[in-house]
């Protein structure tokens, strides 16, 4: 069960995006632009998703959200805070687990408040983080001892622990078979159900998307542009096959280019 304590230690916040753009320079000094001119809005509590083709910017704009890096132009916040490098407001979540092999689960997830030096104070939420993920009979486990579920439970764990405003999660769930990603996609919703951390994922799984998310951003190829952003109406718990589900997934699809005579690209980017 997730305790008052958790539910209210997190404060999600508003995402704002204007007119970002990126561009890097080749070895052979040519320019090449990533991203132009993307300006989105995302509310407090909301999970969305950003899909597109592979190289159309999705995390690079990921990374800039979560200060790794910076746009050459235009400007990004957290609610009226502008980002300008990492901070323990963004927690970000790649498709690997990263998890320390020398640490048990429980240390892993206590790396966050003992890097802030609260871990004292934080032990008992630490315990609560292993009951929300489920690791509780995993706690004295080691990494390479873990499914590989379990090691993205533990990964969502250290995460959340830190009590970000906004949760960035890369294709956290891509290297798993696909069961798992099922049940870890159930896992997810539930966590942010319970939560409603601010959440932007990075997929290509168009299902993932429609399953777990509030709004989807279909984005171009390279230069990255938001082509349109799509709300998911449909009513939680979702249901994979139910029809309107199904007429969203084709209607991506089509947006995307492989709906019709090209069945077997259409799968592969759908999966």
């Amino acid at each position: 069960m997730v305790t008052a304590g958790i539910e209210a230690a997190t404060e999600p916040s508003s995402l704002h995006l204007r007119e970002v753009c990126k561009t890097f320079r080749r070895a052979d000094g040519a320019e090449v632009v990533a991203l132009d001119r993307l300006t989105l809005d995302v509310a407090e509590g909301e999970m969305i998703a950003l899909i597109g083709p592979s190289g159309c910017g999705k995390s690079t704009l990921l990374r800039m959200i979560a200060g790794l890096d910076r746009p050459t132009s235009g400007s990004l916040r957290v609610g009226s805070q502008p980002i300008d490098g990492p901070g323990a407001e963004r927690g970000l979540m790649f498709q690997d687990p990263s998890l320390f092999p020398w640490k048990t689960v429980r240390r892993n997830i206590e790396t966050g408040p003992a890097a802030r030096g609260v871990l004292r104070s934080h032990r008992g939420e630490v315990d609560e983080y292993l009951r929300l993920t489920g690791l509780e009979p995993f706690a004295d486990s080691y990494p390479h001892q873990l499914s590989g579920g379990m090691a993205q439970r533990a990964a969502l764990a250290r995460a959340l622990i830190n009590h970000p405003k906004v949760l960035l999660l890369d294709e956290p769930l891509g290297a798993l078979d696909q069961f798992t990603r099922m049940r870890m996609q159930d896992e997810v919703v539930r966590i942010w159900r319970a939560r409603r951390t601010t959440t932007v994922l990075v997929t290509h799984d168009i299902d993932e998307a429609l399953y777990m998310c509030d709004r989807i951003v279909v984005m171009t190829p390279r230069p990255g542009r938001i082509e349109r952003v799509m709300d998911v109406t449909l009513e939680r718990p979702r249901h994979r096959n139910d029809p309107r589900f199904l007429e969203l997934r084709a209607e991506i699809l089509e947006m995307l280019h492989f709906a019709g005579d090209e069945p077997a690209e259409a799968e592969g980017v759908a999966s």
